[in-house]
């Protein structure tokens, strides 16, 4: 965990951007092209990060998603230059600032970074914490540059007071405009959400995508929430074991997951195999023949099949039936876990998810059909 003598000096490097830097001042040059970027710690059996490609456009939000040790924020530090890459290469703006015989430091990357616990100096007004990132710049030009962002993030009446007179919501606010003020190419963020309250959460993912997209800033975000990624970004990429898993739009990627450990990672499934029938369009499985959204290109013979609870629509006589085990009340449905009858006679267990308004008991018989635009066929 940093203190606030390493993020002192964190933001000395990065922020303190010296006057000569490739990227001082230059607007409209976000593009960040990342190829094989591979990071392997001394005494680890597998690298944290396996090459690892990405290539961003100007004003794109992209969030790296996975599970705690996938390798997403030493990626995010490994951009910004606090991490050096065992091999790989980093452009940003079509200048290269690393590649196996060249590494630029932080301060002259033209990168701006939002920390997790949002590292705002607890002795310093909020007008000063911002304009402590724009450390060479004449005094006039602080302060109408500080003014400026103040204005962007909706926090002008705040300057003269302290981090801790504000809320988790508004210091958050505060990073992101200390981040902005030197008008990087690219923001970073770790974390950012992850100390707010679930209602407070959402209002701040809809109010920083709002600043990131006026300033038309690039921006790349690090999270472990699902709900996160897709509430912000434009592209996800998907991380297991350092490895990318998928890169797609969130719609694309939850209706569309690649492979098993994406369907399950964005959201519940039911995971079924089953035997793609010769029309390429249809698959046979133990609960029955599922409809696919549209004609397969893949010829195999044995698929696996990612089927969404919310797909999953009871009626009167589905073609689908099982008896409730059990009933979870989330608030927004009801999730029910289905003892779903098998072609043999045996029971294939299932989640499918119901209006709350529908009263439904353990034990009860339903019926349902799959609405094939919320099924797909994945990889293992």
């Amino acid at each position: 965990m940093l203190n606030n003598e390493n993020h002192y000096q964190l933001f000395r490097m990065i922020l303190n951007k010296e006057s000569d830097g490739p990227y001082d001042g230059v607007m409209g040059m976000a593009f960040i092209e990342i190829k094989q970027l591979t990071k392997h710690f001394r005494d680890a059996l597998k690298p944290a990060v396996d090459r690892f490609d990405l290539e961003t456009e100007q004003g794109e939000i992209i969030t790296l998603l996975g599970p705690s040790g996938c390798g997403k924020t030493t990626t995010l530090r490994m951009i910004a230059g606090f991490e050096q890459p065992s091999s790989g290469r980093i452009a940003i703006g079509g200048q290269v600032v690393h590649d196996d015989h060249f590494s630029l430091p932080p301060e002259k990357r033209g990168i701006g970074m939002v920390f997790q616990d949002y590292a705002l100096f607890p002795h310093l007004t909020i007008e000063k914490n911002v304009m402590f990132g724009l450390g060479k710049w004449k005094t006039k030009e602080k302060k109408e540059r500080t003014k400026e962002v103040l204005e962007l993030v909706g926090l002008s009446q705040f300057a003269d007071r302290y981090p801790h007179q504000l809320s988790g919501g508004q210091q958050q606010r505060v990073a992101l405009a200390r981040a902005l003020a030197p008008r990087p190419n690219v923001i970073l963020m770790d974390e950012p959400f992850s100390n707010l309250d679930a209602g407070l959460r959402e209002k701040m993912r809809y109010e920083v995508t709002n600043i990131l997209r006026k300033t038309n800033t690039t921006a790349i975000i690090v999270t472990h929430d699902q709900k996160d990624a897709f509430a912000v970004s434009d592209r996800v990429v998907v991380m297991n074991e350092g490895v990318v898993q998928q890169v797609a739009a969130p719609r694309e990627m939850y209706r569309c997951p690649k492979n098993c450990f994406v369907a399950q990672f964005l959201g519940k499934t039911n995971i079924i195999t089953g035997t793609l029938a010769d029309d390429l369009k249809h698959v046979y499985t133990h609960i029955g023949r599922v409809c696919l959204p549209e004609k397969t290109k893949a010829l195999l013979d044995q698929v696996i099949l990612s089927i969404r609870p919310e797909g999953c629509r009871l009626v009167d006589e589905g073609r689908y039936c099982g008896e409730v085990e059990n009933v979870i009340y989330s608030g927004e449905y009801q999730e029910l876990q289905v003892k779903v009858r098998t072609g043999e006679g045996g029971y294939e267990s299932m989640i499918l998810y119901a209006p709350i308004e529908q009263e439904i008991e353990s034990g009860q018989m339903v019926s349902f059909d799959i609405a094939p635009e919320l099924v797909a066929l994945v990889e293992q």
